[in-house]
């Protein structure tokens, strides 16, 4: 049965604008994107494919575009909607933490940097540069390695913080393993980090360690 004869609230867009997005299951959003489904099977019928093919709504979002368009019904257009919709959910994000608005929400911080960071497979070491009223000078993802970790130069980090005349930093770094909890070495170049920029006046506000599902702030841990 087609989608369009199916009841008003449950076909995704009316649920949608009825209920609002969060009503609707990761079938039903992957759907609506989908828009027709094939022979025999419909855009929900499409979609729940594709989350068991890929194991999950990430690992189809984060898929090769080679990879994507393996599946009946999607195609270059289809991938490229997906990632303009994943890029537009990070620059929204960006603009609630803009130079415009003093960074007081953890939360939107947290957000952001997840947004940023967390797909990556290999670990980034990144930087928020803050002015003195805590207001987003820019972000830098400023080192990267392998599965295993990335290399931070605290000497480089002095160099950028200086470049944006920052007054004040937050650090950010994934772990491509899924597992947020810090470790001794993300431990001990935070508190180098901390002592170099203290020398010229910089304070560290956080390091925050991205993982699949749990943000860990250093602040929240007082391992700051």
């Amino acid at each position: 049965m087609p989608i369009t004869d199916w009841p008003e609230n449950e076909r995704p867009r009316e649920k949608l604008l009825a209920k609002g997005p969060a009503a609707l299951s990761d079938s039903e959003l992957l759907a609506i994107f989908i828009r027709t489904g094939v022979s025999g099977k419909t855009a929900i019928d499409l979609a729940r494919d594709l989350l068991i093919t890929h194991q999950g709504l990430r690992p189809l979002l984060e898929a090769d575009q080679a990879t994507f368009c393996l599946a009946n019904g999607l195609g270059k257009a289809k991938y490229v909607q997906i990632h303009a919709a994943l890029e537009l959910g990070r620059r929204y994000l960006e603009a609630s933490i803009s130079r415009d608005n003093v960074l007081s929400s953890p939360t939107d911080t947290r957000d952001y940097l997840k947004a940023r960071l967390r797909a990556y497979p290999y670990e980034v070491f990144a930087c928020l540069f803050l002015d003195n009223r805590h207001r987003v000078i820019c972000f830098e993802e400023l080192f990267t390695g392998t599965i295993d970790g990335a290399s931070v130069h605290p000497r480089e980090v002095i160099r950028r913080a200086l470049f944006h005349n920052a007054a004040a930093v937050i650090f950010a770094h994934n772990h491509p393993s899924g597992v947020a909890e810090p470790s001794q070495s993300d431990q001990h170049i935070t508190r180098r980090l901390k002592e170099a920029l203290a020398l010229i006046d910089i304070r560290v506000l956080d390091h925050f360690i991205i993982g699949d599902s749990e943000t860990v702030s250093f602040a929240e841990r007082g391992l700051l």
